[in-house]
């Protein structure tokens, strides 16, 4: 029996003001080992360094152009037995129930985690394990842990574990990679430019619009 991993990341902010984004975007990346990509995504790292660039990790909001264009070449070709699951919101046409941080946040969270779980047959996994990028410990982080247990402890069959990590995304390349996926569906939102997008399209399992 195998472990499913789960990655989740956010794009925009949570600022329900004329000031804020208008969108916000929630994506999870789902996949089993072996993690296929890594060593390719190691070695561009160190081509990178080894010609000047001063690269620590994958960040695609601040990476120049050819180095998101290589890594969305690696990640393109190592999309098997990856799933993509997103959840994209107008911030303009929330009802204004939903317009605070502690209800938006948990509520969306769930809503995707259902979906990604959904697309599985969990009695095949022995563990889930997910993971977001480090966060104090504070209320977010009281609250996403909060809705990943109930959602956990109310989908997984019975002897099915689940472990939640909060790790620096500079030690993780999986949330590297799904941060660059949720750049590109956030950047097709806001911008409506699509290259990007089209590089993971075809493992999109769920893009919900809210």
């Amino acid at each position: 029996m195998s472990i499913l991993y789960v990655f989740l990341d956010e794009g925009g902010n949570l600022d329900f003001s004329y000031n804020g984004t208008k969108y916000f975007t929630l994506t999870a990346l789902s996949k089993e080992r072996p993690f296929e990509a890594y060593k390719l995504l190691t070695e561009l790292k160190y081509d990178l360094i080894e010609s000047g660039v001063e690269i620590e990790y994958f960040h695609a909001t601040e990476d120049r152009y050819n180095v998101r264009t290589a890594v969305f070449d690696i990640i393109s070709r190592h999309l098997d037995h990856t799933k993509i699951s997103s959840f994209i919101i107008d911030k303009t046409v929330l009802p204004d129930h939903y317009r605070i941080g502690d209800v938006f946040y948990p509520e969306m969270l769930t809503r995707l985690l259902i979906k990604v779980l959904e697309a599985y047959d969990l009695s095949a996994f022995k563990s889930i394990i997910v993971f977001t990028d480090s966060i104090p410990v504070n209320r977010k982080r009281h609250t996403i842990e909060k809705s990943i247990k109930r959602i956990l402890h109310e989908r997984l069959p019975k002897g099915v574990t689940f472990g939640i990590f909060h790790h620096s995304s500079k030690s993780n390349l999986d949330l590297q990679i799904v941060d660059y996926c949720n750049w590109a569906i956030y950047r097709k939102m806001q911008t409506g430019d699509d290259r990007a997008y089209g590089a993971i399209k075809r493992v999109i399992e769920n893009e919900l619009h809210l």
